[in-house]
């Protein structure tokens, strides 16, 4: 593959620096496409034809294609929950359960909270899930739509990255699959107490909550629609049952760990039933489980409602196509960020940043510097996943060469990754949030920076003190 150096880094900072200037998220994510295929192509017309290409070429993954297909199939499973009355039902029991409390809009938070860290199946499904619920609880108890972004995003990637059956976890253990002598089950759980990011994230989340503060610039939004509605007198409308939402999800939820096992059984297999499972887990495919998930979810719903005479073939249809309407931007956001990860992968932008500290290494900093580096791709290539893969490539081979500990380099790898995806304009997730939420993206970006730099700069801390002292 031809090396391209610093200009590898051209098409991401173009991207980045034009969505925070011109708050046009897909048009600063195509000009950083083609500014990237130009250079690549080392000419302008045939660099623009390459950048649509490459994003037609996004569905020629299979594991982007099920991604996308997802992302349109939650929205049609969310409108249907909505038009059951299963949203408003929630809406109604959430009010009824804060509205007595002594501070309803920090127990709305905290619900929020762990709304997002208990569905943890997947991310976007988990960001999804808690923008669009919640956002007309936070509007009514004059919560902002940046807060409850904040909200979504820190609490889904964290516990995605903390609970090892799912997507993440089944994704990372195929990863690891390719290192001799790394069982990769066990060096995924052992690595979960070194993973400072997502931890300290958690406990900085709900700390701030209990405590009712707010750091930077989120306290600008805070302020804005502080006094928007009444705290203590809020009028529980409408009619609906919460159980038609939550039976959907926990469907979902449940379905999710069988299913990756059932995409990853291998049944010429002679090992015991336990060690059956956890190697299925590892080869299982989370994309298709996830999307298996998601289908089910929706048949049931559909189902459900028929039974219960609130929906028949023709409005299920209907509000089906309504939902995925509403995810075409979502859609379409994910499709210009794959393409975009795809090209950083073409230009070998992770690689580049990872070489940038290989003169540089002392062993008992190398943790640290493991994750300072995901840092930098996550955040210059918009992807944790993509992070993962180039930097564990990395981080395992040298841990065994320099006899340091593994399960503290995986950590620091996956932290990193989260950590970068955070900050990232051009992140997927960091996306979806401000859509789900109804927020800007940048004021997104701008207010959840600030949280996630007080994580990040604890979690080097703790890895310059784990080099030190476990390595």
């Amino acid at each position: 593959m031809m090396e391209y150096g610093f200009l590898s880094v051209i098409s991401p900072i173009v991207a980045i620096a034009l969505a925070i200037w011109t708050r046009q998220v897909l048009f600063s994510l195509f000009v950083g496409l083609a500014i990237g295929w130009i250079i690549i192509e080392e000419g302008f017309f045939i660099g623009l034809y390459s950048s649509v290409d490459a994003m037609i070429n996004v569905f020629a993954s299979a594991g982007n294609t099920r991604t996308v297909v997802f992302t349109l199939i939650i929205g049609a499973l969310i409108q249907m929950v909505r038009y059951s009355g299963g949203v408003n039902g929630f809406v109604i029991k959430i009010q009824q359960m804060v509205k007595g409390s002594a501070d309803p809009r920090r127990k709305l938070q905290a619900t929020a909270g762990i709304a997002g860290f208990l569905i943890f199946i997947e991310s976007n499904i988990s960001i999804l899930t808690v923008g669009t619920v919640f956002r007309p609880l936070f509007d009514r108890f004059g919560i902002s739509k940046e807060k409850l972004a904040y909200i979504a995003d820190s609490s889904s990637a964290p516990s995605c990255i903390l609970f090892p059956i799912n997507a993440w976890g089944a994704y990372i253990m195929g990863l690891l699959v390719a290192f001799e002598g790394v069982p990769p089950v066990k060096t995924l759980i052992y690595s979960i107490p070194f993973n400072f990011y997502p931890i300290l994230t958690l406990i900085l989340l709900f700390f701030l909550i209990s405590r009712n503060k707010n750091i930077g610039p989120m306290r600008q939004f805070e302020e804005s629609v502080a006094n928007t509605t009444s705290k203590n007198d809020i009028e529980t409308d409408g009619s609906g049952n919460y159980w038609d939402m939550i039976l959907p999800i926990l469907i979902m939820i449940i379905s999710m760990p069988f299913l990756l096992i059932y995409t990853g059984w291998d049944p010429a297999s002679n090992d015991l039933l336990a060690s059956k499972v956890w190697a299925a887990i590892g080869n299982g495919s989370g994309s298709m489980a996830v999307l298996l998930a998601v289908l089910l979810a929706w048949v049931f719903a559909g189902l459900l409602y028929g039974f219960k005479r609130k929906i028949n073939l023709k409005s299920f249809t209907e509000e089906s196509f309504k939902g995925m309407g509403e995810m075409i931007q979502m859609a379409l956001l994910m499709v210009m960020a794959f393409a975009l990860g795809s090209l950083c992968n073409e230009l070998g932008t992770g690689n580049y940043v990872a070489s940038l500290t290989a003169e540089w290494i002392y062993p008992p900093l190398i943790p640290a510097i493991i994750f300072i580096t995901s840092c930098a791709i996550a955040f210059s290539t918009g992807t944790s996943w993509g992070t993962f893969a180039i930097m564990l490539a990395i981080a395992i081979p040298v841990s065994l060469e320099l006899d340091i500990n593994i399960y503290v380099m995986t950590a620091a790898v996956l932290g990193g990754g989260v950590f970068g995806d955070h900050c990232s304009p051009i992140s997927d997730t960091t996306l979806i949030a401000s859509v789900a939420s109804g927020s800007d993206h940048i004021d997104h970006v701008r207010t959840q920076l600030p949280y996630a730099l007080i994580s990040g700069t604890i979690s080097i801390l703790f890895y310059l003190v784990a080099g030190f002292l476990i390595t």
